[in-house]
């Protein structure tokens, strides 16, 4: 492989898997209303309207095929066990997400899917033992895996809020990969770096259409498949960090920059057990719910919820530039104090409760 691939190169996949998703969107859209694949109003929903529902494909294709073009086509990544087993189990995150859009699954069947994606991108990877003894290490990282896939599944609940923040994410990432790039870790370099911006490109090139007011929604095919490649890029490039920095407290820096998804999850779960409701029944209770009834607009909810993890991205950018533990701990600790007390300040906002929610049908939060 290349030891020192021009910048430029990553740039031309960036704009390529853009310029792809973004031509290729419309006829999604059509393909979507020809085979019934779309998204009807109801009482938990935002939209008054019916929205077709085959985002994620469109998103899936330009990321596959600009992957697939670049690894068959230049030698700085070739399509070896670990590329196979990532693009495998993406496109099988991604179909499963596309038959429940179609016809809903049930939770334990999905759930059973996604610990087959995880096992086969933890094997092909070579990371059943990354953390630990394989006892320790695949719960851990299953864990993590099937968390990020629900809780991109959770934030999938405004226009643009997902695709913006997750092409906002991949970009953070792929600026980590390029700061802790070393002779060392040049081949998981160029991998993180290839997956992320095209990733990057294919969420952006989608967000035109998926921008308030919303021509095509991603459906759980594209925000399951964003959980799985921001959680598989973050394993990894939490490996080349570590590796890089020769600290194991950098494994902490993915947790850093996909903290916003996770504070999500954790506060609609907190408040759904709290107040007695499954936390798997959709409803208007996360924390870009809260955002928009305080704001009052859907375009400066999603734009607020951009500069979040923009700052939280240049947060980790900092952190690692200082190249100094003591700040990164200091930075966790401030983050976590901080989602704390806005998750108490959203939880005082007033949400409304669909009624197959509620432990008393009168109750209004």
């Amino acid at each position: 492989m290349l030891n020192n691939l021009p910048i430029y190169d990553f740039v031309i996949v960036f704009v390529v898997s853009f310029l792809l998703v973004l031509n290729l969107t419309p006829f999604i859209i059509k393909m979507a209303f020809k085979f019934n694949f779309v998204d009807n109003p109801s009482a938990r929903k935002m939209h008054k309207k019916v929205v077709p529902l085959l985002g994620g494909l469109s998103v899936f294709i330009g990321f596959i095929a600009v992957v697939l073009f670049e690894t068959l086509m230049h030698s700085y990544q070739s399509l070896n066990k670990s590329m196979l087993g990532f693009l495998g189990a993406g496109f099988l995150v991604m179909l499963i997400g596309l038959i429940d859009d179609k016809k809903p699954i049930k939770p334990k069947i999905k759930f059973a899917w996604q610990i087959v994606v995880c096992l086969i991108f933890l094997y092909t990877n070579n990371l059943f033992t990354f953390l630990g003894p394989f006892w320790v290490t695949v719960p851990i990282l299953m864990l993590w895996m099937i968390g990020l896939m629900n809780a991109f599944n959770f934030l999938d609940n405004m226009d643009g809020i997902l695709a913006g923040m997750s092409g906002i994410l991949a970009l953070g990432f792929y600026a980590v990969s390029v700061m802790t790039k070393t002779a060392s870790v040049q081949n998981l370099h160029n991998y993180v770096a290839l997956v992320s911006l095209s990733f990057a490109g294919s969420v952006f090139g989608f967000l035109p259409y998926n921008f308030n007011p919303a021509k095509l929604f991603m459906g759980d095919a594209g925000s399951m498949f964003i959980g799985y490649i921001l959680s598989t890029i973050g394993i990894l490039t939490g490996k080349m960090t570590v590796n890089s920095m020769q600290n194991n407290l950098y494994f902490v820096l993915p947790i850093l920059i996909l903290s916003y998804a996770v504070f999500d999850i954790s506060l609609v779960s907190y408040t759904r057990k709290r107040d007695g409701r499954r936390v798997s029944q959709g409803g208007k209770d996360h924390s870009t719910h809260r955002i928009g009834t305080a704001m009052g607009s859907t375009k400066i909810t999603a734009l607020m919820v951009y500069l979040i993890n923009v700052i939280i991205v240049l947060t980790a950018i900092i952190v690692l530039k200082l190249q100094s533990v003591e700040v990164l701990i200091i930075s966790t600790f401030l983050y976590v104090s901080a989602f704390l007390f806005f998750g108490k300040k959203l939880d005082c906002i007033p949400i409304i409760i669909p009624k197959n929610q509620l432990k008393d049908p009168k109750v209004i939060r």
